[in-house]
């Protein structure tokens, strides 16, 4: 929205109202609605929800510690499909019906909040408020844990702002939806409790303390928040996990689903029921429950099919990928996932991610099919029966499986990161050490063997005689000890070759000229350059016994 200020009213996305003329004649002249941002088309729906995390192609080269993080990003991979267009339009449209009758600008709004404070108990807590002609409903959203329900369900929440502020003349903090999951037993003093708290965090209130406590009923605290959600404007409240409440003690469940009931009724909030199939025995177990939450239609999501649109997700989600060697996706990859996650997004990428995570701590820098079973093998034990009731389709079978959590990749996470580490580190220290007993072995060479040269050894005998004092050396042991056993093991190659034979010279030595058969000891060329002021090593050099590193490389 254009011009938007932020707000310091809480932890909550508050904005200040920027007021839109709308083309619908009911939403007109309604700042509830001409507040909120545009009605999305098709196009614009599928931009707005779709998340690409960025990737680079030279992060495969990284080292394993750091791609190891990269994996994460994954976890932000969302690909729109047509049921998540679907759930939007929804979402768009109970959002403003739900504000139709309920016009701040209205007498019959301050008339309604009048009355509302001044109740003290919830018996009959609207009996003499006026009418809310709104075309305020419900739905519900069922589907097994992982295929997505809540991701989704949050992604389009978030292209409404949470808090809108209007100012002179309305004064008011305008609540577009409230999120809340249902309490673990279903108890309606628990949901109060969770509506306070979130209340109070997102706008700084102090609700909690005012109306949670223990002095209170729980049909007081009921009509208080009722009270609070009318003052504030709430556009939707939606309540997941609803499935908890097949555990609400003897009338727990059929209170809160007739306080739902009264919210859509007599103040026109929409309610948006989410949990898993167990939750269909509670919502067909109140008829006008199930009459009202069908307002827009009770939104089933199953398993995906092996289709079109599982490649589309899975070649989406194949960009995503870490390991230095580049894996093509094939229909025996494509396959292989779907047979582990039986079609369960959640699954499916988490797998992925273990599988890449794997490749990369072990060194193999590869994922195949069998990766993928393997992984799944040792990492998917907890939903083992979940997946193998969605493989037989028995509807029974899968409604006992509520609120299995598919997996944990924080466990993964710790167990993988310490090992991925420490592994780089150890190939890190060996590297540096293997490097740094390389650069002392060759300066001990040299100095060894050019202090046998210095005796006046032949150098070949020396060269073999240094490398193999050497590869004896002790970590104890001088430079000049190893020299001294050098020297006796060249003496004792000496024993049996007294004199050794002048090589042919390609030009005739400036010097005497000598018959190249004739027996020479290396004392005399080196006796010789002393003459002309020479070391021992340049007499042997300008003689032909001693080639420079250059010369090697001449061929």
């Amino acid at each position: 929205m254009k011009n938007e200020r932020s707000y310091n009213v809480g932890l909550g996305r508050a904005v200040n109202a920027n007021y839109v003329e709308q083309m619908i004649p009911d939403y007109q002249g309604n700042p509830l609605i001409e507040a909120l941002p545009p009605i999305l088309s098709e196009e614009e729906a599928v931009e707005a929800l779709i998340s690409y995390p960025q990737i680079e192609a030279a992060e495969r080269y990284l080292s394993p510690q750091y791609r190891y993080h990269c994996v994460n990003r994954l976890q932000r991979y969302f690909q729109p499909m047509e049921h998540h267009l679907i759930l939007e339009r929804q979402v768009a449209c109970l959002i403003r019906q739900g504000y139709i009758g309920r016009n701040p600008r209205s007498k019959e709004y301050t008339i309604r909040l009048q009355q509302n404070n001044s109740r003290d108990v919830y018996s009959e807590p609207y009996k003499n408020a006026p009418n809310v002609r709104s075309g305020a409903s419900s739905f519900s959203l069922i589907g097994v844990s992982g295929i997505g329900k809540t991701t989704a369900l949050e992604r389009i929440l978030s292209l409404y702002p949470q808090i809108i502020v209007h100012e002179t003349p309305l004064n008011l903090y305008q609540l577009v939806w409230v999120k809340l999951d249902c309490p673990f037993d279903g108890s309606l003093k628990g949901l109060c409790i969770n509506f306070f708290m979130e209340v109070d965090r997102l706008l700084g209130t102090n609700y909690y303390k005012k109306f949670a406590s223990s002095r209170l009923s729980v049909d007081t605290m009921l009509a208080k928040m009722s009270h609070v959600a009318n003052l504030h404007c709430v556009g939707a409240l939606i309540i997941d996990e609803i499935q908890h409440l097949s555990l609400a003690k003897s009338g727990g469940a059929d209170k809160m689903l007739n306080f739902f009931v009264t919210l859509i009724n007599t103040i026109g909030i929409p309610v948006i029921l989410v949990g898993t199939p167990k939750a269909l025995s509670v919502l067909s177990h109140e008829f006008r429950q199930a009459r009202r939450s069908s307002g827009y239609g009770n939104s089933e999501w199953k398993r995906m099919e092996r289709d079109d649109n599982w490649d589309l997700l899975i070649e989406g989600m194949w960009h995503y990928q870490w390991t230095q060697e580049e894996i093509l996706l094939t229909e025996e990859l494509k396959e292989a996932l779907y047979e582990e996650s039986q079609g369960i997004i959640d699954i499916a990428i988490k797998i992925y991610m273990m599988a890449q995570w794997q490749a990369i701590s072990t060194g193999k820098e590869y994922i195949n099919a069998a990766t993928i079973h393997q992984v799944a093998k040792e990492n998917l034990q907890l939903v083992k029966p979940m997946l193998q009731a969605l493989r037989t389709g028995n509807i029974l079978e899968i409604s006992n499986f509520d609120d299995i959590r598919p997996i944990n990749l924080e466990e993964y996470h710790q167990r993988f990161q310490p090992s991925i580490n420490i592994k780089e580190k150890i190939r890190q220290y060996k590297l540096k050490e293997a490097e740094q007993r390389q650069r002392k072995s060759e300066s001990i060479l040299e100095q060894v063997a050019l202090a046998l040269l210095q005796l006046q050894i032949d150098p070949s005998r020396a060269q073999i005689a240094a490398e193999k004092a050497i590869a004896v050396k002790k970590e104890t042991e001088s430079v000049s000890e190893v020299i001294q056993r050098a020297a006796r093991l060249a003496l004792d190659m000496s024993v049996t070759e007294k004199t050794v034979v002048m090589p042919k010279a390609k030009t005739k030595p400036r010097t005497e000229q000598r018959n190249t058969t004739e027996p020479i000891l290396l004392v005399d060329i080196v006796n010789q350059g002393k003459k002309k002021y020479q070391s021992a090593y340049e007499a042997l050099k300008e003689s032909g016994w001693i080639k420079s590193a250059v010369d090697k490389l001449i061929v």
